[in-house]
């Protein structure tokens, strides 16, 4: 049987800062995140399977990604825990606000390896991921793909 992508888009809202950068994004901003999750399988075969037919359920694919990203980092504040940001982070929390503290920077590249990672504990072993596409602007996004990252 043949092997098939099934893709399912998924929109949040994050806020970030870059500490170090030399650019406008050192500054505490956010974005309007578009994620694709691509997962690759063969459809269930099996008849009698409620599944029949199906690589996944996207109602299954959405539940993993919803608990393990969108609910997580949704109007959440992103910042690298192993820079001076965290006294930026300690405040915002005092103050009731969500923050996520990472231990990377939190670039759009960072951000969808850490994605991959996440989403593929949690897979089905028959199904695999097989690539996210991390979108920041309009023009501007960051991509993963499994092919790429296999070693």
């Amino acid at each position: 049987m043949s092997r098939i992508r099934i893709t399912k888009q998924f929109n949040f809202e994050t806020g970030h800062a870059l500490f170090g950068y030399d650019g406008k994004c050192k500054n505490v901003h956010g974005h309007s995140y578009k994620l694709s999750v691509t997962v690759i399988g063969t459809p269930i075969t099996d008849r009698n399977n409620v599944k029949y037919g199906m690589v996944i359920d996207f109602s299954d694919l959405k539940k993993i990604v919803k608990e393990d990203i969108v609910d997580i980092f949704d109007h959440a504040t992103v910042f690298n825990a192993t820079t001076p940001h965290i006294e930026l982070a300690n405040e915002l929390k005092e103050r009731g606000h969500h923050v996520i503290l990472v231990d990377y920077q939190p670039t759009s590249e960072n951000m969808v390896i850490d994605f991959a990672a996440k989403i593929k504990k949690r897979l089905p072993e028959f199904v695999q991921l097989h690539s996210l596409r991390l979108q920041e602007t309009e023009t501007s996004f960051a991509e993963w793909y499994a092919e790429d990252n296999t070693k």
